[in-house]
């Protein structure tokens, strides 16, 4: 037989060399080419001159987006593939890194310096002409948290609770006062409104000393005297852990204990249609040629109110002159409102944003249908603001009110009536209310919402409209499924949002591969 010379403990003249063994086509190239770039002064800000040298921040940082863009995100694993794979070991010039040290690195070292790091990779794209940070598309999509789905805190629950214990202190101090001595009794009862610790004392010893006056004897005396115990024993406890648990909560609905910076929001259906409750994170980003130039991590469950720190996060990473730069602005009805309508209009950035009633709008069966019921169809008489029902009846104006979003933008809304429904022939299709048909109305944001409807049926918004759905959503799709990225592996919004960004800056780079 005739086989090809082999012997492991031949010796080689010339030793092998890890740029031969390296294509120059490789995606560890680019990385490494890329990197080398990159001004890595805020980074170094965070390591100390003292003490044993640390490996250099520019290796780690190699090895640790090198990592990402091949879908390794275990710092044991990191460790592993520098000790068995040529690309790391090239990268990082043989240095065998232990999984603590990838960690600290990645959790400690990193966080600080790595938004600006981002920011200059985009710009050497922009620089290649890859992106031009003019136009972006907008998205987000709820990641689940590294969090137990089931060690929550409401704050309904919460709210209850103390509901019930200001009516426990309520009915115990009813009692007290019904079997009180006549010059024991207070003729002025306390208001039972909000609870405190203050409260809670002030209303226990009151009781205590209207009890005193009982014989104690009776079955009723003595279950009051054991509530009293256990409000004594429990009440202020339980309202400081409540206190707590609000001001962890801050604006939102809810948290995880395991990770109280995650909000538990309504996931997609799973593969058996069955909606899922998760703690998880509302991740936004803006999109060009489907390279990440922007991303933010938002404990909101809705895109609504997303958008304008969305905004002044893009102004932090390339400055406020990239900022007036920047044109156009292409998202989904998730963020059509008039507070982002005015934002963007303010930021004279053309705004390719649906409205919530866009997509019915041009729905020919649904407008067969409602057209001629719908608020948005009445016909509108601007100069004596007026509306006309489908009947030809004028509805006047009762009054105007003002809402705030939860932002606290105040929305002015207009009220409109219609005389008389009595008799109507078509009011049972016309509205279903008891009275007389009303509407709100507010005519700021029909302007905008006229203005985006002109916007989005033009040539350029077709164009626009048509793009988003091949421009944003599949860089969530490539992440998600492509690369693995379910669920955070850290915890903490701070670290998410690091964990996001190294996921963001190894798909630019796999995708400037491509």
């Amino acid at each position: 037989m005739n086989f090809k010379y082999y012997n492991q403990n031949q010796l080689e003249l010339f030793p092998y060399s890890f740029e031969d063994l390296i294509p120059g086509n490789y995606p560890v190239r680019v990385v490494n080419s890329v990197l080398d770039k990159i001004n890595i002064a805020p980074l170094l800000t965070v390591y100390s001159k003292e003490g044993n040298p640390s490996y250099h921040p520019v290796m780690m940082l190699k090895v640790m987006v090198f990592a990402y863009m091949n879908n390794i995100y275990s710092s044991r694993k990191i460790e592993k593939a520098l000790r068995e794979n040529i690309n790391f070991m090239w990268l990082s010039n043989m240095s065998i890194v232990d999984h603590n040290t990838v960690n600290r690195f990645r959790t400690n070292r990193l966080e600080a310096a790595f938004k600006d790091i981002f920011s200059q990779v985009v710009l050497l794209l922009s620089e290649e002409g890859l992106v031009s940070l003019r136009q972006v598309f907008v998205d987000g999509s709820k990641i689940e948290a590294q969090a137990n789905r089931y060690t929550f805190v409401w704050a309904n629950a919460i709210k209850t609770n103390k509901e019930k214990m200001l009516r426990q202190l309520e009915e115990l101090w009813n009692y007290a006062q019904s079997v009180a001595r006549e010059e024991d009794k207070d003729p002025e009862p306390p208001e039972f409104k909000e609870i405190s610790k203050e409260k809670i004392q002030q209303t226990v010893e009151n009781i205590n000393a209207k009890l005193k006056g009982s014989d104690g004897k009776t079955d009723s005396d003595k279950k009051a005297k054991a509530k009293l115990n256990y409000i004594k024993n429990n009440f202020e406890k339980n309202l400081g852990k409540y206190e707590a648990q609000e001001a962890i909560l801050a604006e939102r609905n809810s948290y995880s204990k395991t990770d109280e910076d995650a909000t538990f929001m309504r996931m997609k259906d799973d593969h058996m249609m069955n909606g899922q409750l998760k703690p998880a994170y509302n991740a936004q980003i803006s999109t060009e040629n489907q390279f990440i130039v922007n991303y933010t991590i938002h404990q909101q469950t809705n895109d609504i109110n997303t958008l304008e720190s969305h905004l002044d996060n893009f102004e932090k990473l390339y400055g406020k002159k990239r900022m007036n730069e920047l044109e156009e602005l292409t998202a989904d009805a998730g963020y059509g409102s008039e507070e982002n309508y005015e934002l963007l209009i303010q930021k004279n950035i053309t705004p390719f944003v649906k409205y919530n009633t866009f997509d019915k709008e041009q729905n020919a069966h649904y407008q067969a249908k409602h057209k001629s019921f719908s608020k948005e169809n009445l016909s509108y008489n601007a100069e004596e603001d007026f509306y006309v029902c489908p009947m030809g009846q004028k509805m006047a104006k009762t009054h105007e009110s003002i809402r705030k979003t939860k932002t606290g933008y105040p929305q002015n809304l207009s009220h409109y009536q219609a005389k008389n429904c009595d008799g109507c022939p078509i009011r049972s299709a016309c509205h279903s209310s008891k009275g007389n048909r009303s509407i709100e109305r507010n005519h700021h944001l029909e302007q905008y919402k006229e203005k985006i409807r002109q916007l989005l049926n033009s040539e350029e918004g077709i164009k626009k409209r048509r793009q988003r759905s091949v421009e944003v959503e599949p860089v969530f799709a490539h992440l998600k499924h492509c690369n693995g990225f379910k669920r955070f592996t850290l915890k903490g919004l701070k670290k998410v949002e690091l964990e996001f960004g190294l996921h963001a800056l190894a798909h630019n780079l796999r995708k400037k591969v491509a």
